[in-house]
């Protein structure tokens, strides 16, 4: 089965199938039987409830062979202090057919392309971000036996509601090989310098790169986006076999944004089915930051996903970028705050080098 296409003109019927709060197991004709004050089955548990601090909540543990096509999430957007981070306290696990370890384990709103725990509209194939904080993503996860998807709430108070739903068709089988669907979080608070920041490595296998979510706060002046994206394929060592032309061009765009007939070089957010640069704040945001003053380092979000475009590997991969600048005195290194989501699949379900996530504090943005 081809990963990037639909599996209806292919004639294999399945049985749909959908999960939320109020059909938690997927069970055949027993959505919305849940009470409200309206009476039976009228809308009477939309919503998980006060997931408490320090706790792991299932959100889906489905048995069979499947697929998973579609998960939507939309979690209560505070605005007090206590809550600002909340997208990156909240941990989205996945983990297929009984593997030791977690195939995606990335704060959630970085998976859907929203760092520095603030949401933005994205248009994406794969991921849309729609009005308000409405997640969803389309990315294809298919399983031969089991898909467990848990949430971990490491944010300090409750969460107060929490809503999803993951429509999956469920098959008596799937043409092999299954390629199964992983994430991975990463981040350098502050890069080094002449030292390219590391997106996805330790990963062996035969698969299929297909997406990478790049969060970005700069801490140098002057313009951040000459740095080059890398991919070593297949025994790459000291040179990539794929390597771009600047960062700003790897996400589609060129000469750093920039409105046209300025003065003053202003860099506009753009949102496309395959790559994008949905967010870009060069001051604090006080209505999710009150306590804080305007001086934010300034925060670029921006993805490209690898889907008419896929980066194949039969042996292992790993993705980097530069830290490379440009002033008046030409081509410069810089260290920045960097962090970023790598998406990929892969054929077997092999254990990879498993790195937990670091602390929450490790990962709110400045």
């Amino acid at each position: 089965m081809n990963i990037f296409q639909n599996i209806l003109p292919y004639g294999k019927f399945g049985s749909s199938r959908a999960i939320n709060a109020e059909n938690p197991m997927g069970e055949k004709g027993k959505g919305g039987m849940a009470a409200s004050g309206l009476g039976i089955g009228r809308k009477g548990s939309p919503c998980l409830q006060n997931i408490q601090p320090d706790s792991t909540t299932v959100l889906a543990d489905i048995s069979g062979c499947g697929v998973i096509n579609h998960i939507w999430i939309t979690v209560d957007n505070k605005t007090t202090a206590g809550d600002c981070f909340v997208l990156r306290d909240l941990i989205l696990r996945m983990t297929w057919d009984d593997a030791e370890n977690p195939a995606v384990e990335v704060p959630l709103g970085d998976f859907f392309c929203c760092g520095f725990g603030k949401e933005c509209l994205v248009n994406s194939y794969p991921i849309v971000v729609a009005p308000s904080r409405g997640l969803n993503s389309y990315f294809s996860m298919p399983f031969k036996k089991r898909a467990k998807i848990e949430l971990i709430n490491q944010h300090k108070n409750p969460i107060p509601a929490f809503f999803y739903q993951i429509d999956y068709c469920l098959y008596d089988s799937l043409p092999d090989p299954v390629l199964y669907f992983h994430a991975k979080w990463n981040r350098e608070s502050v890069t080094c310098k002449k030292k390219d920041y590391t997106i996805l490595d330790n990963v062996c296998g035969r698969g299929i790169y297909v997406g990478t979510y790049i969060a970005l706060q700069t801490l140098e002046r002057y313009w951040w986006g000459e740095g080059e994206v890398k991919f070593y394929l297949d025994g790459d060592k000291e040179f990539p076999t794929i390597c771009g032309t600047g960062m700003e061009d790897y996400v589609g765009g060129s000469w750093s944004f920039a409105k046209a007939n300025q003065e003053k070089m202003t860099e506009q957010t753009y949102s496309t089915l395959f790559l994008g640069y949905p967010y870009y704040s060069n001051h604090d945001d006080l209505t999710v930051h009150p306590y804080h003053n305007d001086d934010c380092p300034p925060m670029r979000g921006m993805y490209r996903f690898h889907i008419p475009d896929p980066v194949y590997f039969q042996e292992d991969i790993r993705v980097t970028v530069q830290q490379i600048g440009m002033s008046h005195n030409g081509l410069f290194e810089r260290q920045d705050d960097v962090s970023s989501v790598a998406y990929w699949y892969q054929e077997e379900n092999v254990a990879n080098e498993y790195c937990p996530l670091p602390p929450k504090e490790e990962r709110w943005p400045r």
